[in-house]
């Protein structure tokens, strides 16, 4: 190659680098915040131009808000799409259950056909599965046929044919004999397939299905659907100049014609002010002025949908609009109402009440339609429709704000959520924190919010500010940025609650790993936020765990894994315990907590169940049979390095609280326990350049991120030797988007990466471990709320979405905070 065509190359290579990069700088995150509360209340953008895409529950069902513009009568739609609206035309069962035909045996003849004689197959209802909860026709081989006729009167008035499926395993589909859709794996949701409606004939019609079981449930759900057209589709769109993510807000800049529209959204999530934090009330702020020399007059719409308090889309709802408390107010709901009555991992709450509020003085309108007839009531200015009742409806404000020249001009809504109850815990129904006695209202809570706008803006951008300062200051603006991305994400993944006896309950949800409720394995990752910012909300996480043994519901000599499946937490429901995994973490997190709050008057209440806990780890914790850690999804594990560090670990953290709490003998027997378990760790761990996985195999290596409490708490168990060495050692394993967790795949867990980087002995290893986090932040592939569990060669996820774990990438603050001066 010559040096001319080296350069060549070269300038090629570096501005596609560039080009790349400046891309990935115009996004700022995955997913981004809009609302987010708990786990119910939380709605998000998964593009980064805000009007590419509906605005969606972190589930990924469509929560929809939809935000428009009008300029001197020109209409810009700068938020969300409209959301994809269906009319039945063949219900499936979340809308009535229905008669099939079907056999287990193999039929013989064109079964799939119209003219199919089907005289002898047995008759049954929809749905069809295993889950006796579920189905009404009970499917428990390996294969079944099913035959469903239907008649079509209106075929001409189908806008667009969709084919709505529910299928658990393999399955083929046809309609009137013609194979229409077939897929390999199932699905645990609803999913709509495009057909062509020219496949239907006017009269009777027959969808044949045959369904294949290969392991777990089996079950069978479908219908067809027509797809109502988008009003919103030949609207100008708003075009988007920047976008922010901060702690508690997410601000977007957009020109809309002659205005330019400063949109921000403002969840006032501040840790040390529980009333605040516990109001379930969010602020959307619209800041216009003219990009020129002139004024014009404006008025902006949002349309939010009723299906953000349902399940499905599908369930009834009711509506009503009315004024309190100075305010304007929509609100809506189910009709039935089942408070706390479900529980699972993909759920939405279909309990308590959704509500749209504005003040009085801004001159709004408030109004209801159907969800597709928003966007052109709004561009028509006819307010005709006040829907009471009804399916996927739309709450719809439209705020007047007049002639608007170069001054800015502000105008604000509040969004609320209204659960009722909240937790059910061990058969008690427990209300949200802000209602604990049942004296207060959603409408005091959202005129308060109204009354207390100013102030709380001033101190969410105080916050903002204070936080990214400190951030900068511990890791650099990359650093900054991953948590002020996690900051929000962490906190609504939890609930707040009062216990029975008073006690305070700050319980999450393991979103989208398994819908657990108070798990001892997320607690620990997410602990580094609250630990930094308010200590009363760790003991928010562990009082239900304690409860659970000190009541003697759980009667093993470790801590339990959960209390439940989340909102009920009346026990645990993950199929196993994690010994040694969380006695560790529980007794990490008691120390952790009694050093920030500078006693430990907390662990002395709960000493003897902690007692019990460290004497299972000095017993099991060195050198750990086959059992499963936090990272359950890589197996089960003997002798696992990592876990053991966490185990010695723990009791020296225990003999640190025996010794706050005079109890000197105690503290120096099971420090000397810790102390004499080092160096047979350093030499069962032993690989030359690194410290092995696990200890009888030293080709393998981990990240040893349990080692950070050693640092944290200062408790000077390992020599710095360990720390050294692992941190070189895996500098050089570092992948595109992160360092793997460990030499058996590629895959990563972001929270433990900056765990593993905040022990590293130099800033500069800090921000090299931690550059590929952020990476991956700006360019993955799968735009979710913030994934924590991804490969990191291809940064697309493996699995889990919007988890409270993210509050982790605070351990490094926290590590900080705690440095002996």
């Amino acid at each position: 190659m010559t040096r001319l065509n080296s350069i060549k190359v070269l300038a090629v290579t570096t501005a596609i680098f560039v080009s790349t990069w400046i891309f990935a700088q115009d996004r700022q995150a995955p997913a981004y915040p809009l609302i987010t509360h708990n786990t119910y209340f939380s709605i998000w953008s998964t593009t980064d131009q805000l009007n590419a895409s509906t605005t969606q529950h972190w589930t990924g069902a469509d929560h929809s808000l939809l935000g428009l513009i009008n300029v001197d009568g020109r209409i810009y739609r700068f938020m969300g799409k409209a959301e994809t609206n269906y009319k039945t035309i063949l219900k499936a069962s979340d809308e009535t259950a229905y008669p099939v035909r079907y056999t287990e045996t193999q039929p013989q003849g064109d079964w799939m056909s119209a003219n199919f004689n089907d005289a002898a197959w047995k008759s049954g209802q929809a749905p069809i599965g295993d889950n006796e909860k579920i189905a009404k026709t009970s499917w428990t081989s390996n294969h079944i046929w099913v035959r469903r006729s239907f008649t079509i009167t209106d075929l001409a008035n189908i806008n667009e044919l969709f084919l709505k499926l529910n299928h658990d395993d393999n399955v083929e589909v046809f309609l009137n004999g013609k194979k229409i859709y077939d897929k390999v794996g199932w699905t645990n949701s609803f999913q709509y397939q495009p057909i062509n409606k020219t496949d239907l004939t006017t009269g009777q019609n027959i969808i044949a299905i045959h369904l294949e079981n290969t392991a777990g449930g089996r079950f069978l759900d479908f219908g067809l659907v027509d797809k109502v057209k988008d009003n919103t589709d030949n609207m100008a769109l708003a075009e988007q100049k920047h976008v922010a993510v901060t702690a508690t807000q997410t601000i977007y800049d957009f020109t809309c014609g002659n205005i330019d529209l400063k949109l921000t959204f403002t969840s006032p999530l501040l840790l040390n002010d529980l009333k605040l934090l516990s109001r379930p009330v969010s602020y959307i702020t619209y800041g216009v002025k003219a990009n020129d020399e002139k004024k014009h007059n404006v008025k902006v719409f949002l349309s939010a949908s009723s299906n953000i308090a349902v399940y499905q889309p599908a369930q009834e709802v009711s509506t009503r609009r009315y004024n309190a408390g100075g305010l304007s107010i929509l609100k809506t709901g189910t009709v039935a109402q089942p408070v706390l009555q479900k529980g699972a991992d993909d759920m939405r709450i279909d309990w308590g009440y959704f509500y749209v509020a504005v003040p009085q003085s801004s001159g709004a309108q408030q109004f209801i339609t159907r969800s597709p007839d928003a966007a052109s009531v709004f561009g028509n200015g006819s307010v005709t429709s006040t829907a009471a009742t009804g399916k996927s409806l739309a709450l719809n404000t439209v705020i007047p704000i007049g002639a608007v020249g170069k001054e800015p001009v502000e105008r604000e809504m509040l969004l609320g959520y209204d659960e009722l109850f909240s937790i059910q815990y061990f058969n008690t129904n427990l209300r949200p924190w802000w209602n604990n006695d049942g004296k207060h209202t959603i409408e005091g809570q959202l005129a308060e919010a109204a009354k207390e706008y100013k102030t709380v803006m001033e101190k969410c951008a105080a916050f903002n500010n204070e936080l990214n300062n400190e951030a900068v200051k511990a890791g650099g603006n990359m650093y900054a940025h991953l948590c002020a991305l996690a900051y929000r994400q962490s906190i609504a993944a939890h609930t707040l609650v009062k216990s029975p006896e008073g006690e305070i309950l700050w319980l999450s949800k393991e979103n989208n790993s398994g819908g657990f409720i108070n798990t001892v394995d997320v607690t620990y990752p997410s602990a580094p936020l609250y630990l930094l910012y308010n200590p009363e909300l760790v003991q928010g996480m562990l009082n239900g765990i304690f409860h659970f043994s000190e009541t003697g519901k759980y009667a093993h000599p470790w801590a339990a894994h959960d209390l439940g499946t989340y909102p009920a937490a009346n026990g645990q429901t993950y199929g196993e315990p994690m010994p040694v995994e969380e006695s560790g973490n529980m007794i990490i997190l008691t120390a952790a907590m009694a050093n920030r709050q500078g006693n430990a008057n907390y662990a002395k209440l709960h000493w003897k169940t902690l007692t019990t806990w460290v004497d299972y780890l000095t017993k099991e914790g060195l050198d750990p049979k086959t059992q499963l850690c936090t990272d359950d999804f890589a197996g089960h594990l003997a002798r696992n390095a990592n876990l053991s560090v966490k185990a010695i670990v723990g009791i020296a953290c225990y003999a640190q609280l025996a010794e706050m709490l005079g109890e000197t003998e105690t503290a120096k027997k099971y420090r000397a326990i810790a102390e004499s378990m080092v160096p047979k760790w350093m030499q069962m761990a032993d690989a030359g350049d690194h410290y092995s996985l696990t200890f009888d195999n030293k080709e393998t290596w981990s990240q040893k991120y349990n080692l950070i409490w050693d640092k944290v708490l200062n408790l000077h168990l390992f020599p710095q030797k360990v720390y050294d060495t692992e941190t070189q050692y895996y500098l050089g394993r570092q992948q595109k988007f992160g360092l793997p967790l460990d030499s058996r795949k590629t895959y990563t867990k972001n929270d433990w990466i900056l765990w593993t980087a905040s022990f590293a002995p130099q800033q500069d290893q800090f921000e090299k471990l931690i550059t590929p986090v952020y990476r991956f932040t700006l360019e993955t592939g799968s735009r979710v709320p913030l994934n924590d569990f991804y490969d990191a060669i291809t940064g697309i996820r493996e699995n889990f979405k919007a988890r409270s774990v993210v509050g982790g990438f605070f351990m490094k603050m926290l590590a900080d905070s705690t440095k002996v001066k």
